[in-house]
């Protein structure tokens, strides 16, 4: 019996024109069936069953615990959002990101470091705004010095400042008009779900600001090399090939890593 190399050869020729789709759905379906028909024990899967319920509570203390497990349940997948957009995370990586096309590099440094070097600088410019909510707001919370209410009053406070600084004033007016409340008379009065998107948008203008600096001296560098290249004749050759080399040599020179990460962090200050 002679066994084909590939499925081609088992669709009928009248099939591979239009009609080879319905093959590789009938295909699928004698697939689906032979594991229909398995025996019990060759699809047998078990997974660990996790339960949340109300039952044999004795107080209201009890109800109150569960719901705290589910409010922190809750937190935490929010947790990777609350981590971007109320952080110094989104002018990090979009620096980082902008560099790495600056350069001319293709997928070098990776998506994967990118993304941990900013989440690790992230934690090291944020360290004041942590220390600060752990001694305001967690200790005396786990002292059962203070309420739930006052906890979360005093954790959105420092992150409040923070934001604050880094957000403009015409971007901050812009939701506060769109919000279609008054004008606030205090940092306090200003909510969260107006400060966010506000703090949001500064951090891009800013990075694409820091992006196009970074732009400028690779920018001169390709139209030196392109120059250098049509006045020869060699105008097949892309001038991309020819400077990117120059390119990690002049950054690697500049000590371009220690410059770009200095700064970005002190533009924080």
């Amino acid at each position: 019996m002679v066994v084909p190399r590939d499925l081609k050869s088992l669709v009928p020729h009248g099939l591979r024109a239009g009609q080879g789709w319905f093959f590789s759905i009938s295909i699928s379906m004698f697939l689906g069936l032979l594991f229909l028909h398995a025996p019990a024990h060759a699809l047998e899967i078990s997974f660990p069953s996790m339960q949340l319920n109300l039952d044999g509570v004795d107080g209201p203390e009890q109800v109150s615990s569960v719901l705290q497990i589910v409010f922190l349940m809750t937190v935490l997948t929010i947790a990777p959002a609350m981590v971007i957009m109320m952080t110094s995370f989104t002018r990090l990586a979009v620096v980082l990101s902008l560099l790495r096309q600056a350069i001319g590099t293709q997928q070098s440094p990776p998506n994967q470091v990118i993304v941990g070097l900013a989440l690790f600088l992230t934690f090291f410019i944020m360290q004041p705004v942590w220390d600060r909510i752990h001694k305001e707001a967690m200790v005396p919370y786990r002292n059962m010095e203070i309420t739930g209410e006052e906890f979360l009053e005093r954790s959105a406070s420092p992150l409040k400042d923070f934001m604050l600084k880094q957000t403009s004033k015409k971007d901050l007016a812009l939701f506060i008009s769109l919000s279609g409340a008054g004008k606030p008379e205090n940092v306090d009065d200003i909510s969260l779900s107006t400060l966010i998107p506000a703090f949001v948008i500064s951090e891009l203008k800013t990075a694409f600001q820091i992006g196009f600096l970074l732009y400028i001296p690779f920018i001169i560098l390709d139209m030196v090399v392109a120059s250098i290249l049509l006045s020869m004749g060699m105008m097949m050759l892309p001038p991309v090939m020819i400077s990117l080399p120059f390119k990690l040599m002049l950054f690697v020179l500049a000590d371009g890593w220690n410059v770009l990460v200095g700064s970005l962090v002190r533009s924080f200050y």
